[in-house]
């Protein structure tokens, strides 16, 4: 198996089928893939504006990709190993921004009242990522490092990268982290792999709409599972597997992310339907990985435990 490793000079904005693949690897490589924070490091100090800052942007949200993987096939599902994070600086920056964010008006949700002021924060580490800590508030904080954006490219519409939904994106999960598998459809020859966004920590639902953005390099590998189609995201860990749904309002995404999962468990598990709808009323979790993006993303999970039955 080879090891690739992947350093772009200009980042994507999107997730598309149109972007040409700036590697092409075989099942089982490795690839390291470099990515900027959310903001490509415009945001470098607590005096920066993050209005600014993003004037001349053309999004947020750089990405890594798309990656070409030799075999995946539309109607697959592309399994991600998430093998690991690197931080490849010593502070993570997040901001209060106008006219974004769980507590304020957007322009999508219009109310009369003014935007919130502008306020930077820094966060910065001196034990290789293990703790933050920002000096404006006086605390220090362990790292949850995850990548807020993991996607394979939609079929034939190309979709800007603050946007989460069935091919993934933009979904602040923190689920999707090292040492877990994550599930994305495949709708193009060679599934077009995204990643980006690498968070430190962020709590769940991303309150203000940033969490502590980084850089980073992020390393992956791949595996495909043959004419076996997903609709939505999915992702296992060792003890619970997930299901991810994002949608405007906030409780079709819960419906859709436990929806996903019961037919998780029908078809791979044996459950039969309305059993799997009473024991996820019983023992099922749910949270919300995002509350400010242009949908929002909830994950449902169940514990491993109770798929084998006696």
């Amino acid at each position: 198996m080879a090891h690739h490793e992947v350093k772009l000079d200009v980042y994507n904005y999107l997730f598309s089928p149109n972007l040409k693949p700036c590697v092409t690897v075989n099942i089982g490589d490795t690839v390291t893939l470099h990515t900027d924070d959310a903001f490509e490091s415009r945001i470098t100090s607590e005096d920066t504006s993050p209005k600014a800052a993003v004037r001349n942007a053309k999004f947020l949200n750089p990405q890594a990709g798309p990656v070409y993987i030799n075999g995946a096939e539309p109607g697959d599902t592309l399994v991600v190993h998430f093998e690991s994070i690197e931080f490849t600086r010593d502070w993570a920056v997040s901001c209060i921004m106008e006219y974004f964010g769980g507590l304020q008006s957007n322009s999508i949700t219009k109310t009369l009242q003014k935007p919130l002021d502008e306020k930077v924060y820094m966060w910065k580490t001196k034990d290789n990522g293990k703790t933050w800590r920002c000096e404006k508030i006086g605390v220090t904080i362990p790292a949850n490092a995850f990548c807020g954006t993991m996607a394979t490219a939609p079929d034939t519409e190309s979709i800007q990268a603050l946007t989460p939904g069935p091919f993934g994106g933009n979904m602040d999960c923190p689920d999707v982290c090292p040492g877990n598998k994550i599930y994305l459809p495949v709708h193009n020859p060679g599934a077009l792999f995204y990643v980006g966004d690498c968070h430190a920590a962020q709590g769940q639902g991303e309150l203000c709409g940033v969490a502590l953005e980084v850089s980073a390099k992020i390393t992956v590998s791949f595996d495909v599972i043959k004419n076996k189609a997903i609709k939505w995201p999915r992702i296992e860990s060792k003890e619970r597997i997930m299901s991810v749904g994002s949608a405007k309002p906030m409780e079709d995404a819960a419906r859709i992310a436990y929806a996903d999962l019961i037919e998780w468990m029908v078809r791979d598990y044996g459950y039969d339907s309305y059993d799997a709808y009473q024991l996820l009323t019983q023992v099922g979790g749910l949270y919300v990985a995002n509350m400010v993006d242009t949908t929002y993303s909830l994950c449902a999970s169940i514990d491993k435990k109770y798929l084998e039955r006696t």
